[in-house]
């Protein structure tokens, strides 16, 4: 007998339709065909074992599968669950006959529970846009399936569930998730707060326009100065994430497989920090099996790089490409796959070996040329695509010991939302255009153009403080960002005088 039953693959972040053929014939073997991997060809042993514990036995006749589309690979343990009741439904242990309107996925356990797997989200959203009537996945998937509206999805814990439902012996119910109380509930909630940072008041500054023109931004400071202890408190002053974003952010560690167990959509803006020791291929994503890397897992989010000149030239120099187009392809000789990567970086770093240069108290102990030499392990295109450039001082006692409140991130958020609308009423004409920090050389010219005395200045600036010519983009870039956090229309003097003391990395003469 031969029966049909309908999984899903992950290609990038999206999926497609597997169409699992079960031929149950006269003979003895079992063969499965349709480019599976080693642990879909495992999936036998696991069957046969947790059949058995359920009551249920393997045929002892030929089994033949067949998993289209042939020329895709069939990775990973997911497919156990539909392999297991297609074998059942051809052997006639399982009614056939509503096979068809559902979707099945789910790993296997020798004794016949249904474990969790990766990918379920955009699997949800595929079995709904094919017009399923239901998506029966592992009990812990249910909610991050159940997201997708307009689909029954059926969380199971066992095989046995799944075979006496198909043969109308118990009724499975489907999980509901009100996906916009859920994300509305804690949208606004963070660990950290900028309130409890003392003094910096330069720093925070930087970072709110930072985050309200999506711009990239560098920290350099002795040890001990705050620089990552700021750098996580930055997701409390982003906008918060639309409903559109924490989906797409969702899907993307659904198929990393990076979703805490019941989890539904991510609510807050990705935070990544990888150490400095992190591969090329676990920065932007591929692999023998791809999966996205540390970049997309920040899409929408902030990748932090503490210590900057420590992460390898290879790792720092893969960026280039993402930082600009915003989407990695991961190209090999049999797939392509794209992930998007639209990710705001922060990086850190100390300004020479030993931590101490420009210290206030301590002598730095690096000998002739080490500050240079300790910076130019940073590329001058990757510093190039860092718009803003700020030292960090050590914070003093007083500021420390102050009982004063610090400007809480809600307070600052406000200011950033505000900033964020203006620039997306200006560039909602603009495809792929959100902030100012994706401005082209066009827009720049149309948007950020100072006026004479702007332009005198910012002459005059680049020329003493021997500044090169990139900086110049980023300077008016940045500019625009500090006009709309005033609310000004007009890029001014004002805004540029700012917008210069923030390239401080620029000057030829600085660690020399």
């Amino acid at each position: 007998m031969l029966t049909k039953i309908f999984g899903a693959a992950v290609q990038g972040i999206d999926a497609i339709i597997v169409t699992i053929e079960v031929s149950v014939d006269t003979g003895i073997g079992y063969t499965i065909v349709g480019l599976p991997d080693t642990a879909v060809k495992e999936s036998n042993e696991r069957i046969r074992t947790a059949l058995k514990q359920c009551g249920q036995s393997f045929p002892r006749r030929q089994v033949v599968v067949n998993m289209s589309p042939a020329d895709v690979r069939k990775e990973g343990a997911a497919y156990d669950l539909p392999l297991a009741i297609g074998i059942l439904a051809a052997d006639g242990k399982v009614a056939a006959d509503r096979l068809c309107r559902f979707m099945i996925m789910g790993e296997l356990s020798l004794d016949g529970s249904v474990l969790p797997i990766k990918g379920v989200l955009p699997m949800s959203i595929k079995a709904r846009e094919m017009g399923y009537e239901g998506f029966i996945v592992p009990r812990a998937n249910a909610k991050e399936a159940a997201v997708v509206n307009n689909i029954d999805v059926y969380g199971v814990g066992n095989i046995a569930e799944v075979i006496d439902f198909f043969n109308g012996k118990c009724r499975l119910e489907p999980t509901v998730v009100n996906t916009r109380e859920e994300f509305f509930k804690t949208v606004n909630v963070y660990d950290f707060d900028f309130s409890e940072v003392r003094g910096q008041e330069n720093v925070k500054r930087a970072f709110e326009v930072a985050c309200a023109g999506g711009h990239n931004i560098i920290l350099v400071g002795s040890p001990g100065s705050g620089k990552s202890m700021m750098a996580k408190r930055l997701p409390s002053i982003l906008p918060p994430l639309s409903l559109q974003e924490a989906l797409e952010t969702t899907k993307i560690h659904s198929v990393a497989g990076k979703l805490e167990r019941g989890a539904t959509l991510m609510t807050r803006r990705p935070f990544r920090a990888p150490h400095h020791t992190i591969s090329p291929v676990a920065l932007v994503g591929g692999g023998t099996y791809p999966v996205p890397g540390e970049i997309s897992l920040a899409h929408n989010g902030i990748l932090f790089l503490d210590e900057l000149p420590e992460f390898g030239r290879q790792v720092l120099e893969v960026m280039r490409q993402p930082l600009e187009d915003r989407r990695i392809t991961i190209s090999r000789a049999r797939y392509s796959v794209d992930y998007p990567a639209s990710f705001m970086l922060v990086a850190s770093m100390n300004p020479c070996p030993c931590g101490y240069y420009g210290h206030p108290t301590k002598p730095c102990v690096c000998p002739p040329g080490a500050v240079h030499k300790y910076l130019s392990k940073i590329s001058g295109p990757l510093l190039d695509r860092i718009d803003i450039q700020i030292e960090v001082a050590p914070v003093q006692f007083d500021e420390m010991a102050s009982p004063t409140p610090s400007e809480s991130s809600e307070e600052i958020r406000k200011r950033v939302v505000k900033a964020r609308e203006v620039q997306q009423m200006r560039f909602s004409g603009e495809r792929g255009i959100h902030c100012n920090a994706q401005m082209t050389p066009r827009l720049i010219r149309k948007y950020a153009t100072p006026d004479s005395e702007g332009l005198a200045h910012l002459k005059e600036a680049m020329t003493r403080l021997s500044m090169s010519a990139r900086a110049y983009d980023r300077i008016l870039k940045v500019a625009r960002t500090i006009a709309d956090l005033a609310g000004d229309e007009h890029v001014r003097l004002v805004h540029l005088r700012e917008a210069l003391s923030y390239r401080n990395l620029d000057r030829d003469n600085w660690g020399r």
